[in-house]
């Protein structure tokens, strides 16, 4: 049997393309989400009705006129672009001319919008399937645009016995609007459900003022914020790449459902990134958990290539490997500790907490008006940190400007070690080899993977001829080797090693012996944990301190005169 080729149907053709590019409810919302940012919106109200298959997104853009209203969603009509080298400079969310076409061929859709100028009025606009205005008239309006889409693939059922449940989606949309206002922080942002209020997100400067608003439990003391500036490798313009991490020693996740990457304003897909985020964070967390980062680069629309996929959310990102190295270079530099860091840690907030309080139980109160001391932005080892005592021969007392701090006095010193080790893995011939008894072949395999001289030395006996340099003159040294005989890679001895070879609790030390102890530790790279990922500090500025001790009360008052 011989089948005919020929053309489809327009009418099939366009709701072909339209499910590729709506192919949900969260693709209505993040089309027109993105029209307003490009429109320049500063404040966004989001309504979405799953049940009722109904969206609406206004927002106060630079809105449109008239004549644009009647455009605006026939078939690849855009303000965005206009020639072909227009794709290889993309600098707006949306550009080609899509979205409000697809998502009136699949449902029933309203425009209202007004132009900024005062004199002008706004105009409502409804379409029919092939895009085109079939009535229009006056509305009064404040200026900006409000999109409605009602009755969303009501003439493709399928498509709606094939999507989620309502929770499932109202799930998504909530997602994409928290990576949205991640990647655009000064807008402010409503969201309805139906008729009721689901959540908003006030603007700020930065994301650090954005995530702890979207992540219960996380508090703007818990991250850290970085923005960059590098030499663009193509040319001679200046690329930029914010960088906010959730600081080791306060937070981490279960899951790496929290390494994100957005490009030039959206959140995209990029394995090699969120790796090379995942790596940069090695022997900083505990086992078993990922950082919380999320890495935003700004880059020359000239090194991104958008037109790959239709949601926009996978693209061809030139130069990666220079920017994976960026991104390494850029998280070591955000981990060191800095004096302007120096606020309150969870700690010290819980503390707050607890005196508020007991403050609301007496008729004084302190004064909340004391300025935060101010420092520069500085590396950690110059923040002046003197040793003044040992607390249970285990602690570290060190005071500067602004308080004191805790440092246990094992794990720091195992991080100094750690990284003199990756630095330096350097083998040692011992005056006489140390003598090792009934290895299996996997523990002699596994020494001589890390390095070590291993020979037969009798009758289930091996004599080890090279040992770490820091174990050489261990009393111990038979049993470290044979802890690193166990497995793991050359990073998982290093660990070891330089766990068994640090300070031990209980271990007094001089007030000379902790400060060089303290001076090592601060000009390590990864000063806030120790390898397995466990804080090294506490600190307890000075305002937490006179909160505590009352310092602000009037003396008169506090005497009872």
């Amino acid at each position: 049997m011989h089948f005919s080729i020929q053309p489809l149907p327009p009418e099939v053709i366009d709701i072909i393309a339209a499910g590729e590019v709506i192919d949900s409810l969260t693709a209505v919302v993040r089309e027109l989400v993105e029209n307003a940012i490009d429109a320049g919106a500063t404040r966004l109200v989001v309504k979405v009705d799953p049940d009722l298959w109904r969206v609406q997104v206004a927002d106060n853009g630079q809105g449109m006129t008239r004549e644009n209203l009647r455009l605006c969603a026939h078939p690849h009509s855009t303000s965005k672009i206009f020639t072909c080298e227009d794709l290889w400079k993309i600098t707006s969310l949306g550009f080609r001319g899509e979205a409000l076409h697809s998502i009136a061929q699949l449902s029933e859709l309203v425009i209202l919008s007004r132009v900024q100028e005062e004199d002008d009025v706004g105009w409502q606009m409804t379409y029919n399937q092939q895009g085109e205005g079939v009535a229009e008239e006056v509305v009064a309006l404040a200026p900006g645009t409000v999109v409605t889409v009602s009755n969303l693939f009501g003439n493709v059922p399928v498509r709606r016995r094939g999507l989620p449940s309502p929770p499932q989606q109202l799930a998504e949309v909530q997602t994409l609007l928290q990576q949205m206002a991640l990647c655009h922080p000064g807008i402010h942002w409503q969201v309805w459900q139906g008729e009721k209020l689901w959540f908003k997100i006030s603007p700020g400067v930065n994301t650090q003022e954005i995530l702890p608003q979207l992540l219960r439990r996380i508090q703007p003391s818990d991250l850290q914020f970085l923005r960059l500036t590098v030499d663009s490798p193509e040319d001679s313009e200046k690329a930029h790449f914010d960088l906010l991490l959730g600081l080791p020693d306060r937070c981490h996740r279960q899951r790496p459902d929290w390494v994100k990457v957005a490009v030039n304003g959206r959140f995209v897909r990029s394995p090699q990134l969120e790796q090379t985020l995942i790596t940069a964070f090695n022997r900083t967390l505990p086992r078993d958990r990922y950082p919380l980062c999320f890495l935003h680069l700004r880059l020359n629309p000239q090194h991104i290539d958008w037109n790959r996929h239709p949601a926009k959310t996978e693209i061809y990102l030139h130069h990666l490997d220079f920017w994976r190295e960026q991104v390494s270079q850029g998280v070591e530099q955000a981990l060191r500790i800095s004096p302007a860091e120096l606020g309150q840690t969870a700690e010290n907030q819980r503390l707050g907490q607890l005196l508020k309080a007991a403050e609301s139980t007496t008729p004084y109160h302190l004064n909340r008006e004391i300025p935060p001391p101010t420092a520069s932005r500085a590396a950690i080892h110059l923040i002046p940190l003197t040793v003044v005592a040992q607390v249970n021969q285990t602690y570290i007392v060190a005071e500067h400007p602004h308080g004191v701090w805790l440092i246990e006095q094992h794990i720091a010193h195992e991080r100094v070690l750690y990284e003199q080790l990756q630095d330096t893995w350097q083998l040692i011939d011992p005056e006489s080899p140390v003598i090792l008894n009934n290895l299996q072949t996997k523990q002699i395999e596994q020494l001589e993977r890390i390095g070590l001289e291993v020979e037969a030395f009798g009758e289930q006996m091996w004599a080890v001829r090279t040992v770490p340099a820091p174990l050489l003159h261990r009393g111990d040294c038979r049993e470290a080797l044979l802890e690193l005989s166990w497995g793991g890679d050359l990073e998982t001895a290093q660990v070891a090693t330089a766990c068994r070879s640090a300070i031990r609790n209980g271990t007094p030390l001089s007030l000379s012996e902790m400060q060089a102890l303290i001076d090592q530790w601060k000009v390590t790279r990864n000063p806030r944990t120790c390898p397995h990922g466990r804080p090294i500090f506490l600190a307890l500025e000075e305002s937490s301190l006179a909160r505590f001790f009352r310092r602000h009360w009037v003396i008169g008052k506090s005497h009872g005169i």
